[in-house]
């Protein structure tokens, strides 16, 4: 008789965790989901997953079947976290392995990272040399610090019929600014890369996430220039396009309970 009720608790202890923890997921207001989402692992975890992203659009544009794939870093990706690191949260910087190393192929490099991407010296150093360039401007200095300023802000809203996340680098509130610092291989032709990756969508999708207008403070990796580059009402639309189109895919092929995506071509005329 025991043994039977303790069998009969253990099939119902998981069946209460479970409504617990979706009955936990629907009571969160949006300030508790805000604040979870403060957390890198929470938001960038099963969590945040919950929520499409600019980093989706892309994806979803060019390859829907594997938008949620995980993605392998690049050293240019490590070196935009470290330049947004050590700008706006330097307390987290121990989080960056660093080797001294001249490039990636050498033994030294191989036996400290242990299969891991790791920055080089050198690269932390042109980093550095870059957040020194864009904290000696004033007006940059300014911006991202004077006033009213939160960083790594995280923000929730829904576009086109699904639930959409967004985390800004700086609010800058007095100036009613989001701002997103850059870098970039060269200046000139910041323009086209912020076409060609997605910057248009994601200054729409922040616009539309805190209410403000979005500027783009970027530095190039070789000259060390700034620039600022606010966004124009045809740069929003171009944004808003790319949103729609993505959601459109996302709701084509994830929550269309019939479609049959090995049927699925592009028809274009050339």
């Amino acid at each position: 008789m025991f043994k039977k009720q303790v069998n009969k608790l253990l099939i119902l202890i998981p069946i209460v965790i479970a409504i617990g923890y979706f009955v936990n997921k629907k009571q969160m207001n949006k300030k508790q989901i805000l604040e979870k989402l403060k957390i890198d692992e929470e938001y960038y975890g099963e969590f945040g997953n919950q929520y499409l992203s600019n980093s989706h659009v892309g994806r979803l544009l060019r390859d829907p079947l594997n938008v949620f794939k995980p993605s392998k870093p690049s050293p240019a990706f490590l070196i935009g976290g470290y330049f947004h690191t050590c700008i706006l949260e330097p307390d987290k910087l121990e989080k960056y392995k660093v080797v001294k190393s001249t490039n990636r192929n050498t033994k030294a490099y191989k036996d400290v990272a242990g299969g891991e991407l790791c920055l080089l010296q050198q690269e932390v150093d042109m980093i550095e040399l870059m957040r020194d360039k864009v904290m000696d401007n004033d007006i940059c200095k300014d911006l991202i610090t004077l006033g009213d300023v939160e960083y790594e802000v995280p923000m929730i809203t829904e576009l086109f019929s699904n639930k959409w996340k967004g985390k800004a680098d700086i609010v800058n509130h007095d100036e009613k600014l989001i701002i997103d610092l850059k870098t970039t291989a060269d200046i000139e032709k910041f323009q086209w890369s912020a076409s060609k990756y997605n910057y248009d969508s994601q200054a729409y999708i922040y616009s539309k996430l805190f209410g403000y207008e979005f500027l783009f403070i970027v530095i190039d990796k070789n000259t060390h220039q700034i620039g600022m580059f606010d966004c124009s009402p045809q740069f929003y639309e171009r944004g808003e396009d790319k949103v729609r189109k993505a959601s459109e895919a996302y709701d084509l092929f994830y929550k269309t309970k019939d479609f049959d995506p090995k049927q699925y071509f592009i028809s274009k005329t050339l």
